[in-house]
């Protein structure tokens, strides 16, 4: 099988262009959004023209170079911050170090994550991913309307206090609209809103258990056995405890409908 390198190296052009745009809009303001796009899509056209074409070698390495941006824009434009938290929060309530390990927690963390970002990655490939594999709209036009997409979701969930902060902090003019706010604000914002979210949701989980502590320290401070860890005594009640409430089920579910609305 033969491969076009020239069709292979358009692709991995548009790939990195696509990538870099995301994360260039999600740092530009709001007012130099549409010149960013517009400036990406002329270099795209530079690079990919007759004029100074990349190696091929060169474009495969700036497009593994952009791909690094991909767990930055996970963590700081989706739900997977809130959800990490919250289960790494759940398993120190628990009285478990690393069952469930870092590697369960963040590959739930990250399917659940696409469980709920999934209507938002569906507009994103219906009014941008695709109208762009088909050659009808541009990269910068692309990168405009997966940006607006995300934009809308983070906008939801981010606390009216905490966007004016940030917009205190950057002296930034009072916005005509909630679309005008750009990311350089809605960004910070929407981070520290979900860690907010995060810590009140695990605050909840962690009342629970710790009763059962108290309870089993109260127990053998009274029987004399001081020198016994609670410990090790509480954790098969809040084992027992979890598993009876189906709190596996609970967690997951709540945190998925937490995103609802």
């Amino acid at each position: 099988m033969r491969i076009d390198r020239r069709s292979l190296r358009r692709f991995c052009l548009r790939g990195a262009a696509l990538i870099g745009g995301l994360a260039l809009l999600a740092a530009a303001p709001a007012a130099h959004a549409q010149a960013t796009a517009a400036g990406l899509d002329r270099a795209v056209a530079e690079i990919g023209g007759d004029g100074r074409p990349l190696t091929l070698s060169l474009q495969i390495l700036l497009l593994m170079s952009l791909l690094t941006v991909l767990p930055s824009l996970l963590l700081m434009m989706t739900s997977f911050t809130r959800i990490i938290i919250v289960l790494s929060i759940l398993r120190h309530a628990l009285g478990l170090q690393q069952t469930p390990p870092n590697q369960v927690l963040v590959g739930l963390s990250l399917f659940l994550s696409l469980f709920v970002m999934q209507p938002v990655l569906s507009e994103v490939n219906r009014v941008a991913i695709e109208p762009y594999g088909q050659e009808q709209i541009d990269i910068g036009t692309a990168v405009t309307r997966s940006g607006d997409a995300l934009h809308g979701f983070m906008l939801k969930r981010t606390r009216k206090n905490d966007l004016m902060m940030f917009a205190k902090i950057a002296k930034a003019p009072t916005y005509a609209s909630p679309k005008d706010v750009p990311f350089s604000i809605l960004l910070p914002a929407f981070v520290t809103s979900e860690l907010k979210t995060a810590f009140q949701i695990g605050f909840l989980i962690f009342l629970p258990f710790l009763v059962i502590d108290l309870i089993v320290a109260s127990a053998l401070m009274s029987l004399g056995m001081m020198m016994l860890s609670p410990t090790i005594i509480s954790m098969p009640f809040k084992l027992l405890l979890f598993v009876l409430v189906d709190g596996w089920a609970l967690t997951m579910g709540s945190l998925a409908s937490s995103f609802v609305g």
